[in-house]
């Protein structure tokens, strides 16, 4: 996979403001959030009898880090083998005992899966199965996204020679601008998905009835490709039948930023993948940002 610079990301984000006059239209915007407390989260209707839980108790601390709990290999799937995506790679938790959820993850309209990596690793040390795509074309919009982060979860579970087992009733999909565009259109499509994470997404829809999956969608405070007003807070209006819908808005972030390691991203994305894609009650108190964090400048649950 190539790797893309900071320059060539910043490039891309004129791409991405190309795709949004390719006949897709926006419609006015919900009121914006405003900071506050966060509230002690109420447990998801018809929550599982059984969780997932395994590895140390969860620190604020602990999320943060570089890497969680668990040992990390990495895999790649070429071209060849990629069947209805692009290429990706595989990032595979070594130490983990019994089966484990599998995580999806797009880039954006212009990007290659490098814009993305960094949440590979990441996300599998915290005991996820996860794989990252490359696209089959750099600009594809969010539907064909969407389907290609399907393919994606279809070549984890179709695996037989992966040396931990996947549990094909614990799916999430997360994406990046037109990526978390697609991760929507994915969650809408198969109901079997449990989480989704769209980040800085660029979707001009309003409804999502389809989505039942917790969805955590996080906005950039600065985005001027994909406007929270426009793109990720309409996302949330829409979300009237998810189990679990919030939003968390960075502060003085732009469309571009969540492509560099993000300990706040890495941070909330883990403790919600664990909460809602293993039913661990142990991060809920994570799921919500900190009254006095910083880097976070609206929090909203629905």
């Amino acid at each position: 996979m190539a790797v893309v610079g900071t320059a060539a990301r910043r490039a891309a984000a004129l791409l991405i403001c190309g795709a949004a006059v390719v006949g897709l239209a926006t419609a006015s915007a919900p009121t914006r959030p405003t900071p506050a407390a966060p509230a002690a989260e109420a447990p998801p209707p018809a929550a599982p009898s059984v969780d997932h839980a395994r590895g140390p108790d969860p620190t604020a601390e602990m999320l943060r880090r570089p890497r969680g709990p668990f040992a990390v290999d990495q895999r790649e799937v070429p071209a060849a083998e990629a069947e209805g995506f692009g290429d990706g790679t595989l990032h595979l938790p070594t130490d983990v005992d019994g089966a484990v959820g599998a995580v999806a993850v797009s880039p954006g309209y212009g990007a290659q899966e490098s814009a993305i990596a960094w949440m590979g690793p990441r996300l599998a040390s915290f005991g996820f199965v996860v794989i990252t795509l490359d696209t089959e074309s750099l600009d594809d919009e969010p539907g064909a996204r969407g389907r290609q982060l399907l393919a994606a979860l279809d070549h984890l579970l179709a695996a037989e020679d992966l040396p931990v087992r996947i549990d094909a009733d614990r799916q999430a999909v997360i994406g990046h601008s037109m990526g978390g565009g697609g991760a929507m259109r994915a969650a809408a499509e198969r109901g079997r998905i449990d989480a989704v994470v769209p980040v800085a997404p660029w979707h001009p829809r309003r409804g999502w009835h389809e989505v039942e999956a917790a969805t955590l969608v996080i906005g950039a405070e600065q985005d001027r490709v994909a406007p929270v007003d426009e793109h990720a807070l309409p996302i949330l209006a829409g979300l009237t039948r998810a189990r679990a819908a919030a939003y968390l808005e960075l502060r003085g972030a732009d469309h571009l930023d969540p492509l560099e390691p993000d300990p706040t991203v890495a941070a909330h994305t883990v403790a919600w993948l664990k909460r809602h894609l293993d039913h661990d009650a142990r991060y809920a108190p994570f799921v919500a940002p900190a009254e006095d964090d910083a880097a976070v400048s609206a929090w909203r649950r629905r």
